[in-house]
C-alpha cells in the first residue's frame, strides 16, 4: 500500500473529501496524518509520502517541497485550475498530476445551460421589468428553443460538457475555439462569426494573456438584436468598461454575469444599475454537497494509478497551455 497525506484548505477539506470519498482513497493509501493546511505541513511528513492528496488552498509544488518529498509519484488535486500550485520544478521531477477540474466543468455546464435556456425566453428580462414596473411584463418576441442558435467561446471542458447538455434541445449549437477538435453537433466558427449570428453567447475560455478582454466594443456592438451575453468562465474575458457602454446604447442587449473582474464586482458599480445587466454571485461552479464529485473523482483517478490503468484527467505540461 502507497503512503499518502492531505495537505489544503482545512475550511474546504470535508466539502470534497467527505467520509465515503476518504474510505474509497483509503483502500489505496495509507494516510500519514490528520488533513492539515499547507503552511501547517511539516516537511518530515513528506519522506514516504507516494501520493499527495489536496485541492484549493493546497501546498506550492516547488524545489523545496520536491526536496522533502523524494518519493512523491502523484498528486490528487481537487479541484479546479491546478495552476496555483505547480511550478517548472514539478514538471522537471516527472510527478504525475490529475484534477477534478472536468468534475467542475459538469457543475458549471449545468448552470450554463439554465441560464442559456432562460436567456432565450428572455426571463431575467422579464423579471427585472416587473419589478421596476411593479406590473406583469409585456411580452415581447422570444425566441425560445426552437432553431434558436447558441455560440460558445471555448470548446474546453466546459464548453463541450454545456454542448452536451444543448445538444438535447432544439437548438444550433456553434463555437469558436482555436485549439479545439471537432465536437458532434457543433459547428466551428470564427469568433466575429460566432457573436453576429448567435442568439445567446456563453463564455467557456480560460484567462490567459492573449484573451485578457477578449470580449470588447467591437464584437458586443456585432451581436443580434435582442442577443445574451452570459458569462460563467472569468471576469476579466470581458471588457466592463466596454460592456457598460454599449449595454447604455443598446438597451435590446443583455448580460447575465455570474463572474465580473474584480471577482465579486465593486459596491456601487454600473454592472448593477443597468436595467439590462444581471449579476449573480460566481454560482456556476461546484457548491456544497456539488463538491463530493470531486473527491469521488479523485478516488477513482487513484483506483487507476494503483492498478496502472491509464488516468482521465492528468494533467500535463503542454495541455496546461490552452486550459482554464
Amino acid at each position: 500500500m502507497k503512503n499518502g497525506l492531505y495537505v489544503m484548505d482545512p475550511a474546504r477539506f470535508d466539502d470534497i473529501y467527505g467520509p465515503d470519498e476518504r474510505t474509497a482513497i483509503e483502500r489505496h493509501l495509507r494516510i500519514a496524518a490528520p488533513p492539515m493546511a499547507a503552511d501547517a505541513l511539516d516537511p518530515e511528513l513528506l519522506g514516504e509520502v507516494n501520493v499527495l492528496v489536496t485541492g484549493w488552498g493546497g501546498p506550492k509544488l516547488d524545489a523545496e517541497l520536491l526536496a522533502a518529498a523524494p518519493k512523491l509519484e502523484l498528486v490528487l488535486y481537487g479541484a479546479g485550475s491546478a495552476r496555483p500550485i505547480l511550478t517548472p520544478e514539478f514538471w522537471d521531477r516527472g510527478v504525475r498530476i490529475t484534477s477534478a477540474a472536468n468534475a467542475i466543468a459538469e457543475a458549471v455546464a449545468e448552470f450554463a445551460l439554465a441560464q442559456i435556456l432562460f436567456a432565450l425566453k428572455h426571463g431575467w428580462r422579464y423579471v427585472l421589468t416587473s419589478r421596476a414596473t411593479r406590473s406583469a411584463a409585456v411580452r415581447g418576441p422570444e425566441v425560445g428553443t426552437g432553431g434558436s442558435v447558441v455560440g460558445l467561446v471555448s470548446l474546453g471542458a466546459t464548453g463541450r460538457a454545456t454542448a452536451r447538455l444543448l445538444a438535447r434541445h432544439e437548438v444550433v449549437v456553434q463555437a469558436h475555439d482555436p485549439y479545439a477538435e471537432p465536437e458532434p453537433g457543433v459547428r466551428l466558427v470564427g469568433l466575429e462569426e460566432l457573436f453576429a449570428t448567435s442568439d445567446v453567447v456563453s463564455l467557456h475560455a480560460p484567462l490567459l494573456e492573449e484573451t485578457q478582454h477578449l470580449v470588447g466594443a467591437r464584437l458586443l456592438e456585432s451581436m443580434k438584436p435582442d442577443a445574451t451575453l452570459i458569462n460563467t468562465a472569468r471576469g476579466g474575458l470581458i471588457d466592463e468598461n466596454a460592456l457598460v457602454e454599449v449595454l447604455r446604447r443598446r438597451p435590446d442587449l443583455f448580460a447575465a454575469l455570474d463572474v465580473t473582474d474584480p471577482d465579486p464586482a465593486a459596491p456601487g458599480s454600473p454592472l448593477f444599475e443597468l436595467p439590462n445587466i444581471v449579476v449573480t454571485p460566481h454560482l456556476a461552479g461546484s457548491l456544497g454537497p456539488e463538491r463530493r464529485r470531486q473527491g469521488r473523482l479523485m478516488a477513482q483517478e487513484l483506483a487507476k494509478y494503483v492498478t496502472g490503468e491509464p488516468l482521465g484527467h492528468e494533467i500535463t505540461r503542454d495541455g496546461l497551455e490552452t486550459r482554464a
